[in-house]
């Protein structure tokens, strides 16, 4: 077939990229050795950049690897190495291992921070150990393999904690407070009956449903054992500082006061992306492989598919009360590397769970570089950022981290405390019920968010703590 009738033959399939993906990858992968192939790649891949992004991000590792396996048919190397280079990191090994064998296939190089774990091969190439090659995505993964040489950066034991002493399931099932045969039918996948878990959506403020999990009420007091007996008792590292005890929205937008430039940046699927073996990794730095696997099988949920396939690994989910603190935990490289980072470009660093900000006291001579920078460590790290959400914020501009005003002292928005005073004005006049629209925790949020506000403008929220508490009287 000629280019001509490889086009006319794409040009219907491309009306609806979803339905036809499967039949457009056959005709070019049989189509290959056409000279001008990549005309017709290019035609068809601009219509396959959304429909390609949802399977590389389906829960379902089947679609994930048709995903990854359409990657190199359908974009070029530089556009394909923005797909593949999370997917190496994938939960799923065969997810992995597809996108590691298209990196090979396609020569993919010179787009990673560098591995120095291993001394670089005299000769490049995009699966030499170490050097400016994609074997950096592959940081944090098959440690044994490599053996630290000098110029490596120095390993550091974990610091000594005080936690509990644990030497089986038997162990961790009297430190939840259950008996040994409970365990594996509260690591139970799914949502059915017999599980630990129920799930429903929620909206999120920026548009789109998030799937919470929340554990049954016999599973969430495990999980709260957990986080009380041990999760708590081993340090986060202090650029973290959403839910930590005494650390805040506060604590996290103050260091940034005042910065001539402030950079947000978002990971995408945050918890998700925390998935079983790196919880089982974290917790064997404190136990051995039997207790860690126990522990990393009550915080991590397993979903069910609608045909029953059970996903594996299992990941954090949102809604356990454990997620929050193993999240954090995780983090602990990645906290340190982006704030050497940071400290190295005279920037200042803070994490407020998914939500990264870096403040410059002086504009930046290439902030493009270092955004390049942060990007790379978080894809070493195993997480991705959502582009889209980034914000570079410079001063005369208005400047938010965690919803709080940094442009000269941290502020709750001015329109944000307008309307709570109106709201409040409404509530006296014409009755909590004018207000509440139907929401039957109305007055629980009229009590947190004054105390809320109470935090950040301290004389502003005692007064209106006392108008809230006035009105529900009367109510």
């Amino acid at each position: 077939m000629s280019l001509v009738g490889l086009l006319l033959e794409l040009k219907p399939l491309l009306a609806d990229p979803d339905a036809n993906l499967d039949r457009v990858a056959e005709l070019l992968e049989r189509h290959q050795g056409l000279a001008e192939y990549e005309v017709a790649r290019f035609y068809a891949g601009r219509a396959f950049v959304e429909p390609v992004g949802r399977l590389l991000r389906s829960e379902d590792p089947r679609e994930r690897l048709r995903g990854v396996r359409i990657v190199p048919l359908l974009f070029a190397r530089g556009n394909a190495a923005q797909h593949l280079r999370r997917m190496v990191k994938d939960a799923d090994n065969g997810v992995a291992g597809a996108a590691r064998a298209a990196v090979k296939t396609l020569g993919i190089a010179d787009v990673a921070p560098p591995d120095r774990r291993a001394t670089p091969s005299r000769f490049a190439s995009p699966t030499a150990p170490g050097g400016w090659n994609p074997t950096g995505w592959t940081f944090g993964l098959y440690g044994a393999r490599y053996v630290f040489r000098r110029g490596a950066a120095p390993t550091k034991t974990p610091p000594k904690v005080d936690v509990p002493k644990l030497s089986s399931r038997a162990g961790v099932a009297k430190l939840v407070g259950v008996k040994p045969g409970e365990l594996p039918a509260l690591m139970r996948p799914g949502t059915g009956k017999g599980s630990g878990y129920v799930e429903f959506e929620i909206p999120k403020r920026t548009g789109g449903l998030r799937k919470i999990s929340a554990p049954r009420v016999r599973l969430k007091g495990v999980q709260r054992a957990i986080l009380r007996e041990i999760l708590a008792k081993i340090p986060t590292h202090p650029a973290a500082h959403g839910f930590i005890e005494e650390r805040s929205t506060l604590t996290n937008a103050s260091p940034h006061v005042g910065a001539a430039v402030v950079v947000r940046v978002d990971i995408e699927d945050f918890f998700p992306t925390v998935h079983y073996r790196r919880v089982v990794g974290f917790f064997r730095r404190h136990y051995d492989e039997e207790v860690a696997a126990a522990l990393a099988g009550l915080t991590t949920h397993r979903t069910k598919l609608a045909d029953g396939t059970v996903v594996w690994p299992g990941a954090l989910p949102q809604g356990a009360p454990t997620s929050p603190a193993l999240a954090n935990l995780v983090c602990r490289r990645l906290d340190a590397r982006l704030d050497a980072l940071a400290k190295k470009a005279g920037a200042t660093y803070t994490r407020y769970a998914d939500d990264l900000t870096f403040s410059f006291r002086d504009p930046p001579a290439r902030l493009g570089r270092f955004l390049w920078w942060v990007n790379a460590i978080l894809q070493q790290e195993g997480f991705a950022e959502n582009v889209k959400k980034r914000r570079i914020m410079r001063k005369g501009n208005r400047q938010r981290v965690t919803g709080l005003v940094v442009d000269q002292k941290p502020s709750i928005p001015r329109e944000d405390r307008r309307r709570f005073k109106a709201i409040l004005h409404n509530c006296r006049e014409h009755g909590i019920a004018s207000q509440a629209r139907g929401k039957s925790d109305f007055a629980a949020w009229l009590r947190g968010y004054a105390a809320y506000v109470r935090m950040i403008h301290p004389d502003l929220g005692a007064k209106w703590q006392r108008e809230v508490e006035e009105i529900l009287t009367k109510s």
